[in-house]
Order: C-alpha cells, then structure tokens, then sequence
C-alpha cells in the first residue's frame, strides 16, 4: 500500500461519487475513477493499465499479484506459481446468478403470482405489504448479501401487486439487512466484529469484559442502526413518502409503473405472458426455505469445521467466526437452484419458455456484476491509495474525549462512503477507536466502538459503490441509482439524528440521547408528513 500521498488518496472515490451523482451513470463514473486511482497508484500509463487488468482477473481466480504489474509478468507470475479459483468474489458473482435463475423460475412456474394471491388474503393493506420485507428482513439476520437478495424476491409479488414501488421497496430492503445485521452477534457481521474485538483486546491488554460482551453493550447505543429501523415502521405507518420516493410511489399508486418508464425494463425481467398458469404457493415457499436450510446449514458446517481445523471450542460464537460465507452462498444457491429447476420442470413447461426464463434470471444479475466488479475494482484502487488509513489518521487524539464519539461516527460515515464497504471501514478504525479511547480515556471505548459501527452503515447506506447498495437494488427488482437517489433523505435524516445523539453520549450518556432522539423523530415525523401533504395537493 501506497504511504503519505495524503489528501491525494481522496480524490478517486470524490470523483466517483460526484460523478455518480452528476451523471447518475455509475459504469462511467466508476471507470474513470479507477483510471484516476490507477494512474496516481502505479507509475505509467501501461503500468496502470495492467494493474488494472489484474485486479479485474484477481476476482475470478487467485494469484500471486505483482507490486509493480505488468502484462508480461503478470503472464509469468500466473505460469511460475499457479492459479486457484477465487472463492470470495467468483462465489459471490456465481451466487448472484444462481440465485437470478431461482427468482426468476419461481415467477416463471407461476409461484409468486400464487404466493400474492394467497398473501392477499392474509395482508390485506398496502401497509401490511410493506411491512414483509420488514419483517423478513429481521428475521434473515444471518448474512446481509443473503438477506438482500432472498428479502427483496420473496416479498416482491407482493408488493407488486398493491403498486408499491420498487424504490421503496429497495429502501426497506437496504435499511433493514445491514442495520439488523451489525446488531445481531449470531449473524456473518456479529462473528466479523467481535473477531476484530478480540484482537484489539488483546492488542491493548484490556480485560474488563470480553469481545462479545462489548459488541452486546454497542448494541443499545449503535444509534444509526436503531434509528434505521425505527424509522423505517414511521415511514410506513404514517406514509411518509417524500423526494424522489414520492415520485417513485406516485407513480406506482396512479399508473401501475414499479420503475421509472423513462429508463426501461429492469435488465432481467420476465414477461407476464411467460408466467406459467395454476401456480402453487409451494413453488414459491419450498425453494426459498431449501435456499434458506440450506445456507445456513452450510455455514454451520464449514464455521464448525474451521473452528475445528483451528483447535478451537465448537460453539455458536465460534462457528459463526469461521463460517466460510463464500462457499456457503454458492453451495446454498445451487442446491437451491436445483429444487427449483427440478419442480419447475415437473410441471412440464414449455422447453422454450423455460429457457427464456433461466436466461432472464441471468439477465437480470448481469447489471449487479458488472457493478460490484467496477466497486470492488475502486475499491482496490483506494485501498492501494491508503484511503481509509488517512480518514483515519484526521482524527487528532488531543480532542476532548465528549467529542470522540460523534467525530469518530462522521469520519467513519465518510469512510464508508468514499470507500464503499463498511467491513473495510471496520477493519481500518476500530482499532485505532481502541487505542485512541485506552490513551485518552478508558470509559468512552464502548461509545467510540459504536461510533465506527454505527458511521461505517450509514456511509455504506448511502455509497453507490456500496456491494449492499447494489444489492438490495437488484433483488428489489429496482434500477441501481433510482435506489441510491430515492434513500438518499431517509438515510440522511437518520444520520442526522445518530450524530446528535452521538454528540449527546459523549457529554451527557446514552439515556439522554434516546430521550432526544425521541423527541427529535417525533417532530421529523410530524413535519414529513406535512411536507407529504403539501406535495400530494399540489400534484
């Protein structure tokens, strides 16, 4: 990794997100960016150019890289020391796919419009529709890719058939999985976190309470993860539709239309005239619950068989800290792939039609892919940069200890933000929360932990380059940067009020900060919903 370019490291991911934002066309944006971040990171045009080159392959399979890269040696270095399939982002992309064709035969064999029709009797308001993925989304807490992706499919017939727009539904999706996720120690995220907690404890000696016991005392005072998921059942109680959302919901509402006409067809979407006829619910349900089993059985059992390999107690804790994720998803995905092909054919569909499905399916996670392979490109291009190290580096530890809290909540914000992950935002600042709060002042370790928990989610909430962002879009059925604009507000408005009640733990203690972040969002409803009001008469 590069050192002391300093403010210079910025400079890609600012372009990025400008660019998005401006263009709202994330393939340029997210190209020039990694040019820009290539350039600065290797010497030459050529150079950069094959470093580049490699990065990309590095996703598909797993070599020795080169420091300084270059076509020819790169070639060599593949030759000389072999290749191995990569088993974290080529099990990712083959997930994706997988999981594109299974969501795609279910609407196909007719098991969603059969799942709306039985669901239609027992949720009966277009707020009980949109409290599904609200709670689907709480109780598939184990990983949050697969909570995006299995969420948005599941309760998307649903929330078709009482017009509700696939913006909307992204932003239920996206605020749910990664928010109840860092706060659940049984989830991929909880084993990843107290992982980090564990070393950082060791690092600095500190003993008064364990790894879990400081993730389960973050828990009540991870301010924007609560606050997310507070103000997603406000938002559908009082219908608080406002923005872009509002005219993502109105449109919906009056003409039928999930998605903006202006930008076409999601890529992927089956035509109804392909639906087969006399659906049942089962072709819905059997293969998301195998998907589900089987996941988490997978989990379980690599997590158990690491643990295992490592001398370590087989426990629950433990298991889900050496869960292999990548190789569960895709295991979990194909044999849920297989159910599904296996009852779909059984009804004895039309060859050709069948096809025309399995290739939508494909379709329609190409644009997801091709996504998270230009974000986890960038993504490599800041990392080379030393990004995050120098967000980090800006916090000065002569600052009052009242202060660290909210500081270390914005600078994580726009860590997470700038670089698109919030387990990268983890990996780089929670340490140095540790080491800041053992220094400066022992008793604010806890808030500071949450801090960098709480500011790295809403960062991630709000990157287009985010791989949650991304995929919670595409599970949604909705266009990637209509779900990025349409969330924009709440995300903001949410991380408005995390801060001040960050600001508030660091002087005055948590109970306080509730207090007024109760109020406060009591107000913030009330005036949304005038604001909603204003705008509906007027339209």
């Amino acid at each position: 990794m590069m050192e002391h370019i300093g403010w210079l490291s910025l400079v890609p991911p600012v372009v990025a997100l400008t660019l998005v934002i401006i263009t709202r066309k994330v393939f340029i944006s997210l190209g020039i960016a990694i040019l820009l971040g290539a350039f600065i990171a290797y010497d030459g045009l050529m150079q950069a150019i094959a470093g580049i080159f490699q990065t990309v392959i590095s996703f598909f399979v797993s070599f020795e890289t080169l420091d300084q890269p270059s076509f020819a040696g790169f070639v060599e270095s593949m030759t000389e020391n072999g290749i191995s399939i990569n088993d974290w982002e080529l099990y990712i992309m083959l997930f994706l796919v997988f999981l594109g064709i299974v969501a795609s035969l279910i609407t196909f064999s007719g098991g969603g419009q059969a799942f709306s029709h039985w669901a239609e009797k027992r949720i009966t308001t277009r707020k009980g529709s949109l409290f599904l993925p609200f709670v689907l989304g709480l109780v598939i807490f184990i990983d949050d890719y697969f909570n995006a992706l299995t969420v948005g499919n599941t309760s998307r017939p649903l929330t078709d058939r009482y017009r509700v727009s696939r913006a909307k539904l992204s932003y239920i999706v996206d605020s749910t999985s990664a928010p109840i996720c860092v706060i659940a120690p049984m989830s991929s995220w909880g084993a990843y976190i107290i992982g980090i907690f564990a070393s950082i404890f060791a690092a600095n000696q500190i003993i008064e309470f364990s790894p879990l016991q400081a993730f389960i005392y973050t828990i009540p005072i991870n301010f924007y993860a609560l606050i997310a998921l507070i103000f997603i059942v406000l938002v559908i109680v009082f219908n608080i539709d406002v923005g872009a959302m509002k005219q993502h919901e109105d449109r919906a509402k009056k003409e039928n239309q999930l998605t903006d006409p202006a930008k076409g067809e999601v890529p992927g979407s089956l035509s109804e005239d392909l639906t087969m006829a006399h659906g049942r619910v089962s072709q819905l349900f059997i293969p998301i619950l195998v998907l589900v089993v089987a996941t988490v059985g997978m989990m379980l059992y690599t997590g158990a068989q690491g643990a295992s390999h490592d001398g370590v107690d087989v426990t629950v804790l433990t298991v889900m800290e050496y869960t292999d994720i990548g190789l569960s998803l895709l295991i979990g995905s194909a044999i849920g792939l297989v159910v599904t092909m296996g009852m779909t054919l059984m009804a004895r569909p039309n060859k050709s039609d069948f096809g025309k499905a399995v290739m939508a399916g494909i379709q329609s996670m190409l644009p997801a892919i091709g996504i998270l392979v230009l974000a986890w490109t960038t993504i490599e291009m800041i990392g080379l940069l030393g990004t995050g190290n120098y967000l980090a580096s800006l916090i000065d530890q002569s600052i009052h200890p009242g202060f660290l809290p909210v500081l270390l909540f914005l600078v994580a914000a726009f860590s997470g933000l700038a670089t698109g992950t919030s387990w990268g935002t983890f990996g780089m600042l929670l340490p140095i929360a540790a080491q800041i709060a053992v220094v400066v002042e022992p008793t604010m370790l806890i808030p500071m932990l949450a801090a960098v928990l709480a500011g790295s989610i809403f960062g991630d909430h709000i990157s287009p380059i985010s791989d949650t962002t991304i995929l919670s879009a595409a599970g949604s059925g909705a266009h990637h940067m209509d779900h990025v604009i349409t969330q924009l507000p709440y995300a903001i408005l949410t991380a408005v009020l995390a801060t001040i009640a960050f600001f508030i733990l660091g002087f005055l203690g948590a109970v306080i900060a509730w207090i007024v972040v109760g109020i406060l969002l009591t107000i913030t409803v009330f005036i949304l919903q005038r604001v909603s009001k204003k705008e509906t008469a007027a339209s």
